[in-house]
């Protein structure tokens, strides 16, 4: 089995796009394992903060390019979700209220500390400190950039994670929806749910009518890229009911999958965790019902060669 990890070994500098007045994308390429887009709006009196990154270096670069912008202090970080790519980097927003689901909170403090090896390669994380959000929400809160309207919202059920929220600005038509959507990226969802991804990307996310979406990872879109994760999602859906009919293992199943328009997505590697997740599902488990992570990561590892995961950040 050849390596299916992404194998650039230097990644594109980060890129700032104003998508909208006054809002902004920062984007990381390759936007691969821990590399993370994030964004912000600027106000008359201080910046809103669309989450951090993974690394302390990577988080540093994200707060100067802030700067270059504006001389303003973030004064509001929001934390889409629990994952390490999007809250390691929380501790360095010094004085700022940091914003989250009730379950982000609980996440991110079980969690804890960064780590890579064995699963993936060696990343100098920098002098992590764990700083969860500190004020929670369960549905919804508004935020305001002078009169401006965020909505941040739950997504009202696991899908890529058990705490995912979306930051939607309805009057620009603008989205910032962190890992429910990958632009370019296979999706993951060990830590979610395959059937509750579709659902809030069919239910949620598709009617908002977004014209501009800043994704968790890859370019900044429009809505087309919300029928390409469906159809990947479908795929694995598909794919785990035969696998499970046949007897066969995620990991056996995987082995033998024909990606199809989905082999050139990077971190494909992911396909095996995702199984896993599916299998599950199949089996009568509920959306986010806990399953062996370590199981699920430790089989990627296999699919991969036996060689941890390529991580870049």
């Amino acid at each position: 089995m050849t390596s299916t990890a992404h194998d650039i070994t230097s990644p594109a500098p980060p890129r700032l796009e104003e998508v909208s007045d006054g809002v902004y994308a920062y984007i990381q390429p390759d936007g691969t394992w821990w590399i993370n887009n994030t964004g912000f709006l600027v106000g008359d009196r201080g910046v809103v903060s669309v989450d951090a990154c993974s690394t302390e270096r990577r988080t540093r670069a994200y707060l100067d390019a802030i700067r270059r912008v504006t001389p303003l202090p973030v004064r509001t970080l929001v934390n889409t979700h629990h994952h390490g790519d999007h809250t390691f980097g929380n501790y360095l927003f010094a004085g700022a209220t940091i914003v989250g689901h009730e379950a982000t909170r609980e996440a991110v403090l079980a969690w804890g500390k960064p780590f890579d090896e064995p699963i993936w390669t060696k990343v100098d994380w920098g002098a992590v400190e764990i700083e969860p959000p500190f004020l929670t929400y369960t549905e919804a809160v508004t935020l305001w950039v002078d009169d401006l309207r965020c909505e941040v919202r739950h997504v009202g059920t696991p899908a890529h994670t058990t705490n995912d929220s979306i930051v939607w600005i309805p009057e620009r038509g603008l989205l910032f929806c962190g890992d429910l959507l990958f632009n370019g990226g296979t999706p993951f969802l060990v830590q979610g749910s395959i059937a509750g991804a579709i659902h809030v990307l069919t239910e949620v996310v598709k009617p908002l009518g977004a014209t501009t979406i800043v994704p968790g990872h890859g370019p900044v879109c429009g809505p087309e890229v919300i029928d390409d994760v469906l159809g990947y999602l479908r795929f694995v859906q598909a794919t785990a009911r035969e696998g499970t009919a046949a007897g066969l293992a995620p990991l056996e199943v995987a082995r033998e999958l024909d990606l199809g328009e989905y082999a050139s997505l990077k971190d494909s590697e992911r396909i095996v965790g995702n199984l896993h997740r599916a299998y599950a599902e199949v089996a009568g488990a509920a959306p986010g019902a806990p399953i062996d992570a370590a199981a699920a990561l430790g089989d990627m590892v296999v699919y991969n060669g036996g060689k941890p995961l390529s991580c870049l950040a």
